[in-house]
């Protein structure tokens, strides 16, 4: 049987059993305007910047939706060309975008991006003010939460008061209809006020938090003056199920309340850093938006070692593929895309 209708089959399936459980992520959806001009080099004459879609709460949705989960963005959107193109990128790679609002009282957030010769990145943000800012508790209505398994947040969602009232009211609603709550800390310092208090407000959501995700660098950041196992101590003592800890190529740790362990990703030619970790993210949350569908809750999985290895490997893949190519939205993968990445990551999605 042909390769090509064979993942045509299981995409097929897979959309008739996740057709009821959502994942919703909430938060950003901005413009990355990547520059033509590697940091450091003296020799491109004129530089320019290329429009990509993205933000980090918006490239999971996609990656989620990419691999063929039922994937809603919620968030707010400029009433202008670049709200437009982010409305029809999601669109245009199956996010649903029911939960969408639009606002005359801000633009789109703008994100210049420059990359160094190793595809890291460097960002410089055109926020405040910004749409997505104008989101308010009022805004979430009650029956968005029926059927949602997963809702899925990042800082750059506290970074105001306003929009820190409304994560916190989502999180609340989400608790309340017995969602599973996911937090990638993805912190840009360069996003919070003089006066903003990342330290406080990212420890202040915590005991809402079911699924972890921060870098290395986020975690020690996390610590102040404690150890990092001090510092994962009490993550765990505010509810944090299961706590997932990356460091770039190098191995990736994980942390529940009875295991931990490591995971090697793939290696791969980075090209560009910029939606890696929002890959892995997006990839984590499908594979547990079906192992919910068809096993059982984060309770069940985490007495399954094996399984939640499998998960992270198939996660960690995902991660890999985007660092591999330029842009956010393009570089997030499919099943059919991820190829030789998950050749040997035994996973069931039945």
């Amino acid at each position: 049987m042909d390769g090509r209708y064979c993942h045509a089959l299981v995409v097929k399936a897979m959309s008739e059993v996740l057709s009821g459980a959502k994942v919703v992520c909430f938060g950003e959806a901005l413009i990355d305007m990547l520059s033509n001009k590697v940091n450091g080099d003296t020799t491109t004459e004129h530089e320019t910047f290329t429009q990509f879609a993205g933000g980090a709460p918006a490239n999971v949705s996609v990656a989620l939706a990419k691999l063929g989960g039922n994937s809603y963005f919620c968030g707010m959107l400029g009433r202008d060309p670049f709200g437009d193109f982010l409305h029809h990128s999601l669109l245009e790679h199956g996010v649903k975008t029911d939960y969408v609002l639009l606002t005359d009282k801000a633009k789109t957030a703008l994100a210049f991006v420059s990359l160094d010769q190793q595809g890291e990145r460097t960002f410089s943000f055109y926020r405040p003010p910004s749409a997505d800012l104008c989101f308010t508790r009022d805004d979430f209505q009650m029956q968005w939460f029926e059927q949602t398994a997963i809702f899925h947040f990042c800082s750059n969602s506290l970074t105001e008061p306003g929009i820190q009232e409304a994560t916190q009211a989502g999180i609340a609603l989400a608790k309340k209809n017995h969602s599973l709550v996911s937090f990638d800390v993805n912190l840009r310092k360069n996003l919070w006020s003089q006066q903003g208090d990342p330290f406080g407000v990212i420890w202040s959501v915590m005991s809402g938090v079911d699924v972890l995700k921060v870098s290395k660098e986020e975690l020690e950041f996390l610590c102040a003056n404690q150890t990092s196992e001090q510092t994962i101590d009490r993550l765990l003592q505010c509810g944090c199920q299961l706590i997932v800890i990356s460091d770039g190529g190098n191995p990736l740790r994980w942390i529940t309340s009875k295991m931990q362990g490591e995971i090697d990703p793939p290696q791969v030619n980075m090209v560009d850093a910029t939606a890696a970790g929002d890959a892995f993210v997006g990839g984590l949350l499908f594979k547990l938006q079906c192992f919910f569908e068809n096993k059982g809750d984060l309770v069940a999985l985490l007495n399954h070692k094996s399984e939640l290895c499998n998960i992270l490997r198939f996660a960690c893949a995902c991660g890999a593929h985007a660092a591999s190519l330029y842009g956010a939205f393009p570089s997030l993968p499919s099943l059919s895309s991820l190829g030789a990445l998950t050749r040997e990551i035994e996973y069931d999605i039945t």
